[in-house]
């Protein structure tokens, strides 16, 4: 499958983009004023194949110390790009440009502030003066990744969109897109290319569209520059997999994609194996989607797979029908390989469905991979939820580290867990908070009395 053409970013040591390979990439976990444990987690992701490393970077301090990281990497000759990942704070990623060979910015909250779900009115010239003070916060930043070589990623969540976007475009793709968009043409206005683009949904769906979309509004605006690719809070373990192989798949499929992360509820480094096996699946899974496509029948999709490591199937499965799925073409699905039993293949099946959004058979769960920012045991307490809540199928719940992407990425989910501060947790019906700042030993329980309650 070719890919479609694109301009090269340069970051660091690495390209993006055009004939270049695909790059995989992971973000550490660990407290960036940590320098040690930031090194030794980017050293373990580095060691698995990862390309570039992300850091989250949500103050001063924070930006400051990837000088620190920087250099002890580069003593020990790990040569991976460092990107800083910045959010609500525009200072913040001013900061970053002098020390990260890139720099994440999110347009949701780079200049608009933190988004409160309400419904704003505003006249043309109003909206044209909001957009200015973008522009206006846009120059000094641009002039500082110019003088220091920085690229930069303008990274699009759909958990984190304005309330001004959201005003006026709705919760929609051309929503997300726009928000990007606003941020590109500055961009290019500057003659600034060293950019990439992500537009990230935990609900493949809406992903998937949403950056189609953006690849035809670019096309349109004759702009062409790389893209990132990933479904956020994709989970962890099998479900997490899976469905980040039915979002990442369908575009890759499509020839869509130039950098990708994976993003799982585990250690960064076990992502990188799980996004090189995507990109090392490309040729055989766009065959395969072809072959499942010509084969609906009375509505159903026919896999006929010859793969005899589970996991590998389980991600090639994906990938091959995610975007048959995603389009609805089909609403039921097949699969036939003769490594594994009609009941692996029927769970594997219904797992699929279920990551592109077609049939709910078990609950579903929405959570962050974790980062600098999360506040709590987040491992730990996904499995706790885990344990309590398997049994309620199609019930949808979210479980976020921090506040930054947290209701507005659980917009769909039943109920939400999000970290509110240090050990302190906010729980939330859809996107209402109904409990503030609750002890994080305590609010497990505080969850499932509030779902027992809504049960009566």
């Amino acid at each position: 499958m070719n890919r479609r053409p694109t301009t090269v970013a340069h970051v660091g040591n690495i390209a993006i983009g055009g004939d270049n390979p695909i790059r995989v990439q992971s973000m550490t976990t660990t407290n960036t004023n940590d320098t040690e444990a930031c090194v030794a987690q980017a050293r373990r992701i580095i060691d698995a194949g990862g390309e570039l490393v992300r850091l989250t970077t949500q103050g001063r301090r924070e930006a400051e110390n990837l000088k620190n990281i920087s250099s002890k990497l580069r003593e020990e000759g790990y040569t991976a790009p460092l990107v800083a990942d910045v959010h609500f704070n525009a200072n913040v990623a001013d900061v970053a440009a002098c020390y990260a060979e890139k720099v994440r910015i999110n347009p949701g909250n780079y200049v608009d502030p933190a988004r409160t779900f309400k419904h704003l009115e505003y006249t043309d010239e109003e909206y044209a003066a909001e957009l200015q003070k973008i522009d206006d916060r846009l120059q000094p930043f641009i002039r500082l990744c110019k003088e220091h070589h920085t690229a930069v990623r303008i990274g699009v969540n759909h958990g984190s969109l304005s309330d001004r976007i959201m005003s006026r475009y709705g919760d929609t793709p051309a929503g997300i897109v726009e928000s990007c968009m606003e941020f590109l043409r500055i961009f290019r206005r500057e003659g600034f290319n060293d950019v990439v683009i992500s537009i990230k949904a935990s609900n493949t769906v809406v992903m998937v569209q949403s950056v189609r979309l953006l690849v035809q509004q670019m096309d349109k605006e004759d702009m062409h520059y790389p893209l990132h690719l990933g479904v956020t809070e994709a989970g962890e373990g099998e479900d997490g997999r899976i469905k980040s192989a039915v979002g990442i798949g369908a575009l890759l499929t499509e020839g869509i994609g130039d950098t990708i992360r994976v993003s799982l509820s585990e250690e960064p480094e076990a992502e990188i194996p799980v996004a090189r096996q995507l990109v090392a699946s490309i040729e055989d899974c766009s065959h395969l989607r072809q072959q499942a496509e010509s084969s609906i029948t009375d509505d159903t999709a026919t896999l006929d797979i010859d793969e005899s490591n589970w996991e590998t199937l389980q991600l090639k499965a994906a990938m091959a029908v995610g975007a048959l799925f995603i389009d609805q073409k089909a609403h039921q699905l097949m699969i036939h390989d003769d490594h594994f039993t009609k009941e692996q293949l029927q769970e594997l099946a219904d797992a699929i469905l279920q990551a592109a959004r077609i049939k709910f058979t078990k609950t579903e769960y929405i959570s962050c991979p974790g980062c600098g920012r999360t506040l709590y045991d987040l491992r730990t307490t996904i499995a706790r939820i885990k344990a309590a809540t398997k049994d309620l199928v199609g019930l949808k719940i979210g479980i976020m580290g921090c506040i930054v992407n947290g209701p507005g990425e659980m917009a769909d989910a039943d109920y939400g867990y999000v970290g509110a501060g240090p050990g302190r947790i906010s729980l939330y019906r859809r996107k209402e908070c109904v409990e503030k700042n609750i002890p994080e030993e305590e609010a497990v329980e505080h969850l499932l009395a509030l779902i027992r309650a809504d049960e009566e």
